[in-house]
């Protein structure tokens, strides 16, 4: 049993050492995976990055104990409770903790973030996280004279800095892999990508740039349909040739045209984001939405979902106002996007209309409570949060499903559409990023983009529009950034930012 009393250098080494077992097989794993470890210069670098991890975390846990006392005690133990969740989601799911994760978790809600929990989430959280945490806070510590810490403190970087230099011949193989060692080490991973994350918030976004004034170039009634879709992969849509068929409804369907597309992104904030914005930046531009209403366009938000930015409109309708404006067994589910749409088109006032639908159909983990139980085409279904534990027949399978639900989704705005036959319409559909389902050990996304597999940025593009109104051109490739201009010209809007190489209507 360890002592109720141990010197300070003892116990923050004890607890560097216990941070290393208990949040670092990750690190390693992928470390033994992408080496040479047999080789010297392997086996270098790994023995370097052992030490280098546990006099790092010695070095930072020794300058919280001993500058901020029992502060510092509470700092480590929240930040062993944070770790364990953190590893839980590595292990489970394969994500790496990087800035734009760190940004997942800041813009996700209840509801998305209670469908994760699990009992082996509360295995990781309890022995990794809180009974370390309470021997922490609970071992009482014999301060150090300031001469000895200094001397500690400045070995550890002597020792780092011997580390990094001995191993000038790895820097490029590092430099090469930082995203994902970055995301993997504990618990530098989230708190300096956090940090990085709220200062970047700050540097940017402070107010959305303004773009031009635009006009409406004519009087003819036209309406667009965006539909932002959700963890939708283009590999699993039949309409793609895909081999089981998910879209038997919008294979049927007249003037429906599908294209190649990419996303900016592989998490839903920045990929909504770049579906709203007339280019990819990282500086925020006034959305597509946003634009229109200042420019006298009538513009609804309906949404199940979050992580848009922000929508400065009068309909803005979210789930919980949805849900209770409607009656019936699928008011659950995106159908509620649904509800009342030609009615609100042919209300308005104006003759040039957008409704953007932006739906939660396909986000993971939980598929297979995403559609309702008459969608249930593929069997057997994965109904665990833990992807891992399905096999991959039931995974791919309930993530089908929401594919069928999505293709009926889509045929039914196209057909509420066809009944306006004084507008000119068009329905957009577009996902935020894919999905990966088990390829390579990976589940869900929010993979850097860098090195994202295909499966996480590789989406569906699908237009359709009205008879006798504008059609599409062939174009092979097109991106998020292609929606905005695309709507400006179906809607005739006439303004400087337009970008007629952008555009995918003839």
């Amino acid at each position: 049993m360890l002592k109720a009393n141990l010197k300070l250098p003892i116990f923050t080494l004890i607890i560097s050492c216990l941070n290393f077992i208990f949040f670092h097989f990750p690190f390693f794993s992928f470390v033994f995976k992408n080496t040479d470890y047999k080789s010297f210069s392997g086996f270098l670098l790994i023995s370097s990055l052992f030490i280098l991890m546990i006099i790092a975390n010695f070095f930072a846990f020794l300058l919280f104990l001993y500058l901020l006392k029992y502060i510092g005690k509470i700092i480590i133990a929240i930040s062993f409770i944070i770790s364990a969740i953190a590893v839980y989601f590595i292990n489970t799911y394969s994500v790496i903790i990087d800035e734009s994760m760190i940004s997942n978790v800041f813009n996700t809600n209840y509801e998305e973030s209670s469908s994760f929990i699990s009992i082996k989430f509360f295995i990781y959280l309890i022995f990794l996280g809180i009974i370390p945490a309470i021997w922490i806070l609970k071992t009482k510590t014999i301060s150090i004279t300031f001469k000895k810490f200094s001397i500690l403190t400045g070995s550890s970087l002597v020792i780092i800095l011997l580390l990094s230099f001995a191993n000038a011949s790895n820097w490029l193989w590092v430099d090469k892999n930082s995203k994902t060692l970055g995301g993997l080490a504990m618990p530098w991973s989230y708190s300096v990508n956090t940090s990085l994350l709220l200062i970047h918030n700050h540097d940017k976004n402070k107010k959305e740039i303004p773009l031009p004034n635009a006009r409406i170039g004519d009087n003819k009634k036209s309406v667009v349909v965006l539909v932002i879709g959700e963890s939708a992969r283009k590999e699993n849509f039949s309409l793609y040739g895909y081999n089981k068929n998910t879209n038997p409804l919008l294979s049927g369907v007249k003037n429906l045209n599908v294209f190649n597309a990419t996303s900016c992104a592989t998490y839903t904030t920045a990929g909504v984001k770049c579906i709203l914005e007339h280019t990819n930046s990282s500086k925020l531009y006034e959305i597509l939405p946003n634009y229109l209403y200042r420019n006298n366009v009538d513009v609804v938000w309906k949404t199940t979902n979050w992580g848009e930015p922000p929508v400065h409109i009068k309909d803005y309708e979210n789930k919980d106002f949805l849900q209770s404006h409607c009656k019936g067994e699928n008011c659950g589910y995106d159908e509620v996007l649904l509800e009342n749409l030609n009615e609100r088109i042919v209300s308005s006032k104006k003759n040039k209309i957008l409704i953007v639908l932006h739906t939660s159909t396909s986000h993971g983990p939980t598929y297979s409570k995403k559609y309702p139980p008459k969608f249930e085409k593929f069997k057997p279904v994965c109904n665990s949060v833990e992807l891992g534990k399905c096999s991959q027949e039931e995974l791919v399978n309930a993530y089908d499903n929401t594919i069928v639900y999505t293709d009926y989704l889509l045929y039914n705005v196209i057909e509420d559409l066809k009944q306006l036959k004084d507008y000119n319409s068009a329905m957009i559909y577009v996902s935020d990023h894919g999905e990966s389902l088990g390829e390579k050990n990976l589940y869900m996304h929010g993979v850097p983009l860098s090195i994202a597999p295909k499966d996480q940025f590789e989406i569906p593009f699908i237009v359709w529009t009205s008879e006798n109104s504008k059609q599409v051109k062939n174009e092979e490739q097109l991106t998020q950034n292609n929606v905005f201009h695309s709507v400006l010209n179906f809607l005739n809007i006439k303004s400087p930012i337009y970008d007629e190489n952008m555009n995918i209507f003839k």
